[in-house]
């Protein structure tokens, strides 16, 4: 069969609150040259849920298996018998929009912000992910919240899917368009506004990334430090609900967002705190519709008892309840001194065991990162680093330079005592910047340890109390599984990492890397934790969500999801 997009998510709607049924397909060059579909090999085993009938669930994979056999063809028989027979759109359709929508857009936006090139639609089909490629049927680049209005009420006439795109770092699959329809690209909305050194808040639009936020405060004495490693839009890592190297001082993006100005399914537009107020005269100026005012004064308190929280309700959303178009960011102070210092233990069970120790003496680290024995040499190595291949923790001090000293002095008897040693502590900046490069650069670490193979970075989080015992399990587990899967983390929060390094044109490697991310997220629930600390759902977490959330959780994000978009037009097939 040809279609016209890169990759097929056959899928089988019900209605809310039913369960899908899901397969994940890849392209390869067709007659016509755009491409026939092939099975992958998924993540999660779908094909048993598939010839179980419409009752079952199968999730989105991404490891491709080179060959066709009985089963994977059965089933995708089977889920495209299942397409065909609700005729709803499904993933890279050969559905083409509505007559008279591209014309209508690019009425609103001007030719040049209106692209329907196979190679911008496949550019924007993915993020960072494993996920392959699921391209929309166009791009479009709004230039301001007004413009992005009308698109967006002009797409939800048509009942076409929309996709919002910030810069595609994501790594669930976010961004794909397992449905077709516009990807709306947010990056020219850029934005800085409402900076208020005295409220310690800035407003920025969703082409601002993290790098740029922090370039433009220089000078304030104040600073934006939720770190996810990319410099990723910030409004994106709102729709995550990303966190990174810092939260554990800082805390992740949940706390740090106070405001949200969003543009629901039907174009209206919301703020998540209330409608703009002046600061000054209290004036207030509301936003429904296309073409009401939004450049409003935005809400700055710092507590509210009033009504639901709704800013906290879109934080985390992953697109599927409307458009970030600003989001009003709590910023803080500059520390005075800053050091850092890498530290070596005999085991992961000693690093672990040291890092409760030093939360439970309430040391107030800025962060405190774990590398494991094989993550710690491939940092290393990729970053020309002379480091132990031992495991580690990277660790860093905020403060002033009195109580940097005492902090310093803390930390050292707490490494002591599990057996472990300070290399060296880096004051100056360049050095600091080099130890936390090489951090950074672990993903790219991990896949130099085996070339021209596939990386899948999967996360959990569970509480401090329960971290030792299930790193070493997971540690256990690899080993026993024969997986390349160095593991680091943000142990601070109970948060870790395993970025599995496979080959993913061997089956049997392929399942391995399935069963162990399966086993992975079940470990994490049973010790009281979550599936994904920051990573987000997407595409790849939806069975775990269910299991994590319950019958009665997930039903609840369904009635939510059903009164927001009540024609699923927002990001299809995601979380949910």
């Amino acid at each position: 069969m040809c279609l016209l997009y890169g990759r097929l998510a056959a899928m089988a709607w019900g209605p809310p609150g039913e369960q899908h049924c899901s397969l994940t397909l890849t392209r390869r060059a067709g007659p016509c040259g755009c491409g026939q579909i092939t099975p992958c090999r998924p993540l999660f085993s779908a094909w048993s849920h598939l010839n179980a009938g419409r009752e079952g669930t199968g999730e989105h994979g991404a490891m491709r298996s080179p060959g066709h056999s009985s089963r994977p063809n059965m089933a995708l028989r089977h889920a495209l018998r299942l397409v065909g027979a609700v005729g709803r759109r499904g993933c890279c359709s050969q559905h083409p929009l509505p007559p008279g929508l591209l014309q209508a857009l690019r009425s609103v936006a001007g030719d040049p912000n209106v692209s329907v090139a196979e190679a911008v639609r496949q550019q924007h089909g993915h993020d960072e992910s494993m996920h392959r490629c699921a391209p929309p049927d166009a791009v479009v680049w709004p230039r301001d919240v007004e413009q992005l209005q009308e698109m967006v009420a002009l797409c939800y006439q048509h009942r076409v899917p929309m996709v919002p795109f910030g810069t595609g770092t994501g790594l669930e699959g976010g961004v794909n368009a397992v449905q077709g329809g516009v990807c709306f690209d947010l990056s020219r909305m850029a934005a800085i506004s409402e900076l208020s050194v005295e409220d310690f808040s800035v407003a920025v639009e969703p082409g601002v990334t993290r790098k740029a936020l922090n370039a433009h405060l220089r000078g304030t004495g104040l600073w934006f430090p939720v770190d996810p490693g990319a410099d990723a839009s910030l409004c994106g890592m709102a729709a995550t609900g990303a966190s990174g190297t810092n939260a554990v001082r800082y805390g992740t993006m949940r706390p740090n967002v106070l405001n949200l100005r969003v543009v629901l399914p039907d174009g209206s537009l919301l703020h998540t705190s209330g409608p703009g107020r002046s600061a000054r005269y209290g004036v207030m100026e509301w936003g429904h519709g296309p073409g009401c005012p939004a450049s409003a004064h935005l809400s700055l308190h710092r507590k509210s008892a009033a009504g639901y929280d709704l800013t906290s309700l879109f934080v985390g959303s992953e697109g599927t309840l409307g458009f970030l178009t600003q989001a009003t960011l709590r910023l803080h102070p500059l520390p005075e001194a800053v050091v850092s210092a890498a530290c070596t233990f005999p085991s992961v069970r000693d690093a672990v065991g040291c890092t409760v120790q030093v939360l439970q003496a309430a040391v107030p680290v800025a962060r405190i990162e774990l590398l494991d024995e094989v993550m710690a040499g491939a940092c290393s190595r990729y970053s020309r680093l002379e480091l132990p291949e031992v495991a580690m923790l990277f660790l860093e001090l905020h403060g002033s330079q009195r109580s940097l000293a005492e902090q310093q002095q803390q930390a050292e008897e707490l490494v002591q005592l599990h057996g472990g040693s300070v290399l060296s502590w880096a004051q100056a900046p360049e050095e600091r910047e080099r130890l936390w490069a090489a951090r950074h650069s672990a993903w790219f670490a991990a896949l130099a340890l085996r070339p021209g193979c596939q990386g899948y970075s999967t996360d959990v989080c569970v509480p401090i109390s329960r971290l030792p015992d299930v790193v070493l399990e997971t540690q256990r587990d690899l080993r026993d599984s024969g997986l390349t899967g160095p593991m680091v983390g943000h142990v601070g929060d109970g948060n870790f990492h395993c970025i599995l390094v496979f080959r993913a044109d061997d089956p049997d490697e392929a399942q391995r890397v399935h069963d162990f991310t399966e086993r992975l997220g079940r470990r994490a629930l049973a010790a009281g934790g979550t599936c994904t600390g920051e990573h987000g759902v997407g595409l790849g977490k939806r069975a775990l969500l269910r299991e994590e959330r319950g019958a009665v959780g997930l039903a609840a994000m369904r009635r939510i999801k059903d009164a927001l978009d009540p024609l699923h037009l927002m990001n299809p097939g995601k979380v949910l």
